[in-house]
């Protein structure tokens, strides 16, 4: 499955999350929303109102969700103890020009 990047960065939105997240804050943030905009449990908006915001954050927290499942995780002894993923990240493709700074 092909993801748009608009579409995932306005589940993101949805679930108001930081452009990293944790599964943790994801599950975390879809719960406290929920919580939020359920029909039963919101009281200051209208029920249609809060039936389409719950539409909305589920269908977010199940895009969000299917994302993550395809995300391959490294299981190399370097890559789990490698804390600073940005620094790997330059590390390996700092100088790149397409995926790096270039070669400035």
């Amino acid at each position: 499955m092909k993801f748009d990047f608009k579409d995932i960065d306005r589940a993101r939105e949805i679930l108001e999350l930081e452009e990293r997240a944790t599964l943790d804050e994801i599950k975390r943030n879809y719960r406290v929303l929920s919580k939020r905009w359920h029909p039963d449990k919101c009281k200051e908006k209208s029920k249609k109102e809060c039936h389409e915001m719950m539409k909305k954050i589920n269908l977010a927290y199940r895009l969000i969700m299917k994302y993550c499942e395809n995300y391959k995780y490294s299981f190399k002894e370097d890559d789990v103890a490698e804390e600073d993923i940005e620094a790997r990240w330059m590390r390996q493709f700092g100088k790149d020009p397409l995926w790096g700074k270039g070669w400035e």
